[in-house]
């Protein structure tokens, strides 16, 4: 079940010629493939472009009726690897998935794609996922695009720029012979926007004929001599087809030219950034009517040198807004500039910050220094922007900021009632008895359990790759074994090959926990192929224990509620003290709490409007039993779980105290009484539209409590007379 469903969004997607498209990104992304003809499309989720995966999913009918095949990929790789239909074919192909996480998995594809070349254009579109908002390493997908020559377009954010770049992207490719990079920003793949639709277009030469017509060309293939050959065929012929076509075409666009004797050269996704930097110095309106000459690269590899030359030759000096480090497209503006012999005055990194998103604030500081070195008439200080003003400067200023031991950290953590809680709970429980591991961390939810207040976890080395980060860890003179986690949605995309396999060949003696949530909950809850649900158009139910047992595990086990404590926390004791030899695994089941609730409290809230009994189940805390110890938020870490103030004026330990954000997962319970703690926890059940029977138990159950407080109280009152 993905987190979002794009069931009626996708009739957008009939739009014809001259039809007004009103969307998302990623929908308006959909859209322009299917109006570029293309024949077949494949990627792999991730943010910011899980949701382009969903949209194609959803639109299958519109996918079939103009002969596009849609390819749920394994990984990043296979994605890229499914590129080789247009390497001899006339066949226009897209790929998308996360980068630079997924451009690092696909890279070995993309290289041998890039070097034998394409016949059929060839577009990557990545999600950019880079910033404040990005939950990976900071890097950009710029080095991949130098390294394989890939022509990178980084298009202006909105709609009508981006849809237009998917179409040039293919007719540049296909100029070229060459793979093209189409990268997304987060906020790009997320705006919403407007655009002239056009006809959709079924492809001229289909896959069909491609089969039944088969082709080889030997100097496409990467096997010596050829392989040779492809090196100066880039640097002779295809780098010259993409610098005309890009020229030809006018890709890259200049604003404002001839408005001032300096000017700014900026990636085409920070247009709107800059733009707004600029409205607030004064020098530019919101819709870029720009007083300062701007050159704006919708291409940003390859760099186009007599583009640069001419807008730079009659100016004093040119400020490059490039995002992110290293700074590849200075030093290429920096080359073409010397070896042109212009003199002027570039700058970039010096001004603006060596790394980090460039969020407006972070760019009106450099323009406002840049501006004050070649045209400080055009600026009023007056107007000044409360960013750039001096701490104190009233009325229009920001004091200094907080000093970061100040505030509060604010760590992520697992949702409410997520299933993966307990795992990591009875882990800490069981490590009581059997001591200290180290443990092999993975990419997905489970990495928060890194964090506070489990502190479990040393090392993450890739998705899939938690099994393959504790391998050299091996030795069999200690009583130790290593622990590893990664979700099924790692175990599917290489976890089983590179974590487990590896793990069965080598005869490692470590434990692999393999967190099942029933799909990919990480990327939003795609369907895998262990998914518990049924699907029209995939193939699941194919239960993980048996994938592992094919490779040869032969201690592997499968708990399918891992709220039981108890039972996780034995496992976990069986399987780092057995005698076995070889690869232990764990496949622990329960359905990500997220989608669970998404899927059911519509269903719910529609069965309260019709009056019908609906009962909500959560806990609580006896504050008069609670001890103030707070061991249960100690192993356990839920949102709803805090502290709150002891209402006995003899104790001056807050007690613990549970928010009405409860989802009645039980873990607290369980938690308590598997750790031996305290019965402090109570459960209830909060029910809607009650039946005479509820009604008839509530008055019951009010009754005799009353009578018995009221026993009580009387012999309280006896007391204090």
């Amino acid at each position: 079940m993905a987190e979002r469903s794009f069931a009626t969004e996708v009739g957008k997607l009939r739009a014809s010629e001259g039809e007004e498209f009103f969307g998302e990104g990623i929908l308006a992304v959909t859209k322009a493939l299917l109006q570029s003809g293309v024949s077949y499309v494949g990627g792999y989720q991730g943010a910011p472009i899980s949701h382009l995966m969903d949209v194609l999913g959803d639109a299958k009918e519109i996918l079939d009726e103009l002969g596009v095949h849609f390819e749920n990929s394994a990984s990043e790789a296979t994605a890229a690897a499914s590129l080789a239909a247009s390497v001899h074919y006339p066949l226009r192909g897209a790929v998308t998935f996360k980068s630079t996480v997924g451009t690092n998995v696909a890279s070995d594809a993309l290289a041998n794609l890039a070097s034998g070349g394409v016949t059929g254009g060839a577009l990557i579109i990545v999600g950019e996922d880079y910033g404040e908002g990005s939950s990976i390493m900071q890097e950009r997908s710029h080095a991949f695009a130098m390294k394989s020559q890939i022509w990178l377009l980084d298009p202006r954010p909105n709609l009508t720029a981006i849809v237009d770049s998917v179409e040039t992207g293919f007719k540049l490719s296909e100029a070229s012979n060459s793979p093209v990079m189409l990268q997304l920003r987060l906020r790009s793949c997320h705006l919403h926007g407007r655009f002239i639709a056009k006809n959709n277009i079924k492809p001229k030469f289909t896959l069909r004929d491609a089969m039944e017509n088969p082709v080889r060309d030997t100097n496409r293939i990467v096997l010596p001599p050829a392989s040779f050959l492809h090196e100066q065929e880039k640097v002779t012929k295809r780098w010259p087809a993409a610098v005309k076509f890009i020229q030809d075409n006018k890709i890259n666009e200049f604003f404002a030219e001839g408005a001032a004797d300096f000017g700014i050269i900026l990636q085409g996704g920070l247009f709107n950034t800059v733009i707004r930097a600029l409205q607030l110095l004064g020098l530019s309106d919101v819709y870029g009517n720009s007083k300062i000459p701007l050159y704006v690269l919708n291409v940003t590899y390859p760099i186009i040198d007599e583009e640069v030359v001419r807008f730079a030759k009659d100016k004093k000096g040119v400020l490059l807004v490039e995002e992110g480090q290293p700074d590849y497209i200075e030093q290429n503006i920096n080359a073409v500039l010397r070896r042109a012999g212009i003199t002027t005055a570039l700058h970039g990194k010096d001004l603006l910050p060596v790394a980090g998103e460039y969020t407006p604030a972070a760019v009106i500081k450099g323009l406002l220094e840049f501006v004050r070195k070649f045209g400080p008439e055009l600026l009023n200080d007056e107007k000044l922007p409360a960013v750039v003003k001096p701490s104190g400067d009233k009325p229009n200023s920001i004091n200094s900021v907080a000093p970061t031991e100040q505030i509060h950290g604010r760590p992520p953590s697992f949702c409410t009632g997520c299933p993966e809680r307990p795992i990591f709970t009875a882990l800490k429980l069981a490590e009581r008895e059997t001591g200290k591991h180290h443990v092999s961390a993975d990419i997905g939810c489970h990495l928060f359990s890194i964090l506070p207040p489990f502190n479990i976890g040393a090392t993450t080395m890739g998705y899939g790759l938690g099994a393959a980060g504790a391998a050299a860890l091996h030795d069999t003179s200690s009583e130790k074994r290593t622990i590893s986690f990664m979700g099924d949605g790692g175990f599917w995309h290489n976890g089983l090959t590179s974590g487990i396999g590896n793990a069965v060949f080598n005869k490692n003696d470590g434990l692999v926990v393999v967190v099942d949530n029933a799909y990919s909950a990480a990327t939003g809850g795609q369907d895998l192929l262990s998914s518990a649900s049924s699907s029209e158009i995939r193939s699941t139910k194919h239960p993980i224990e048996r994938a592992v047992r094919g490779v040869g595990v032969e201690w592997a086990k499968t708990v399918t509620n891992t709220f039981k404590v108890g039972e996780m926390k034995k496992m976990f004791k069986d399987a780092l003290s057995t005698k076995e030899l070889g690869p232990k695994v764990i496949v622990a089941q329960s359905e990500c709490t997220l989608n669970k609730t998404r899927r059911e409290r519509p269903l719910m809230a529609k069965k309260v409007k019709e009056g019908k009994r609906v009962v909500r189940e959560r806990f609580g805390i006896d504050p008069d039993t609670c001890t103030g110890d707070h061991s249960c938020i100690r192993i356990n870490g839920c949102p709803s779980l805090t502290i709150a103030a002891n209402p006995d004026p003899m104790r001056k330990d807050p007690v613990a105290a549970i928010l009405n954000t409860c989802v009645g997962c039980g873990l607290c319970g369980e938690a308590a009484h598997a750790a031996v703690l305290c019965p402090s926890f109570y459960k209830t059940s909060v029910i809607s539209n009650p039946s005479p029977w509820d009604q008839f138990k509530s008055k019951l159950r009010n009754f005799i409590i009353g009578a018995l407080q009221t026993g009580i109280e009387k012999r309280l009152s006896g007391i204090e007379a």
